[in-house]
């Protein structure tokens, strides 16, 4: 692919846009990241917030814990440490200047009446609004459709900030990820300059690494990560599963350090690229070829993701660890055929996990997902492959990862409505 040609510049534009630092769970933090812009804008400490989200927000923010905590959870810590001691300025990373006196006060604000929260009625799945008060004076931030999409800004009445959400890829804001096929992200990924993508996938691989490692260490969540190792071994296969398992632990627990994460997400983004990393290492492959692979990964993994959206009863570790399939699959030199092959099998056997909320639970949720990726690409390569008309396969596998959209985008609507009101009752 040349390197000046308008295709070259969107999937490059595309991992830029994707692949960035966050510091926990992407729902929680956009909650903590509204908070302190509000009370920013308003000027000084509120007397009232009140936090409005929808309920994807919710379902993704009930059972994990707020990174820097220890073991603080909900909506009502997220939004009062956010204006506590935010900075958003940091984006994603908004709490990385959390001290403990700023834990202390969130405890004492949280005993008080200071936090109310609303559910927003309406389709957008991703959204939320915190409107920071003071005596007569208000400052309201509202975000939608992604973690970091601040829509607008109102002080006391005035629109100090509006954009269009469904309208920031036609302005140039975001890329359009509807032009966007395999073949070309192959072809993308044997061609892309590596200087190009060097400091995004080294972060990546450091930040996501060091996750794991501190997961499979120390006691976080259900352990799953570890446990992988303990009973399965030490193989490849499961070190494959175990490594993002146990970012993932660590990561839904509260661990403070940060990950580099994949359509809008740190559990995908370390699904993506963990098992990678590790199959690199172990075959001994080049630096090169780890960083084609990680590229090929990361954009498998958003292509998928692009048609059922940031937030839905559809698990994403199934579309990361998918990815994850194609880039194992792209280290031991397949060709595009192989690579379709494994894409089609690893959705025909899980993409019916479902998302119930972040929690701990997500992390045997990627242990599956890699495993069935893993099995996906082995049996490609045994010439194997579930046909046309099984189930959501269809005759090519675009046609497949569009009824797999389909499936997380409109046919679960009403699951989605079922699970969070499961949870919340």
């Amino acid at each position: 692919m040349d390197k000046n040609c308008k295709k070259y510049s969107l999937y490059l534009n595309v991992l830029k846009e994707e692949l960035v630092p966050a510091l926990g769970c992407t729902e929680p933090i956009a909650i903590a990241l509204a908070s302190a812009k509000a009370r920013e804008v308003l000027g000084e400490f509120p007397d009232k917030i009140i936090a409005a989200c929808s309920g994807n927000i919710i379902k993704n923010v009930k059972g994990v814990i707020v990174p820097t905590t220890g073991d603080m959870r909900g909506i009502e810590t997220c939004a009062i440490l956010g204006a506590v001691g935010g900075n958003a300025q940091k984006q994603l990373e908004v709490l990385a200047d959390i001290q403990p006196e700023h834990i202390e006060k969130t405890k004492k604000l949280l005993e008080t009446d200071i936090c109310t929260v609303e559910i927003i009625q309406g389709p957008a799945k991703l959204n939320l609004v915190i409107t920071a008060k003071k005596g007569l004076d208000y400052a309201q931030v509202e975000i939608k459709d992604k973690h970091t999409n601040i829509v607008r800004i109102e002080k006391n009445g005035k629109i100090i900030f509006s954009k269009n959400s469904e309208s920031a890829a036609l302005s140039g804001e975001e890329s359009d990820r509807s032009e966007m096929n395999i073949e070309e992200i192959y072809e993308f990924a044997n061609t892309v300059d590596i200087n190009d993508v060097k400091h995004i996938l080294d972060t990546q691989i450091e930040y996501n690494t060091r996750i794991a490692e501190e997961g499979l260490k120390n006691d976080y969540g259900a352990n799953v990560g570890s446990t992988l190792i303990k009973y399965y071994g030490n193989d490849i296969r499961t070190i494959a599963r175990a490594y993002p398992a146990a970012g993932s632990d660590a990561r839904m627990s509260g661990c403070i350090l940060p990950v580099v994460i994949n359509s809008g997400s740190g559990n995908q983004g370390m699904t993506v690229s963990l098992p990678i990393i590790k199959y690199a290492q172990y075959l001994g492959a080049s630096e090169e070829k780890l960083y084609r692979a990680l590229v090929i990964s990361n954009l498998m993994a958003i292509h998928q993701k692009t048609s059922i959206g940031s937030l839905s009863a559809y698990c994403g570790a199934v579309s990361a660890a998918c990815g994850s399939g194609v880039g194992i699959a792209y280290l031991h030199d397949a060709d595009l055929d192989i690579i379709d092959k494994t894409i089609v099998n690893t959705l025909a056997n899980v993409s019916g996990i479902v998302c119930d909320g972040a929690k701990p639970s997500c992390a045997a949720k990627i242990a599956s997902s890699v495993d069935a990726a893993l099995l996906g690409y082995n049996m490609a390569v045994n010439g194997q492959t579930f046909g046309s008309g099984e189930g959501l396969v269809k005759d090519s596998v675009e046609e497949t990862i569009k009824s797999i959209g389909r499936l997380g985008r409109e046919g679960m609507k009403q699951t989605d409505t079922e699970i969070l009101e499961i949870m919340v009752e």
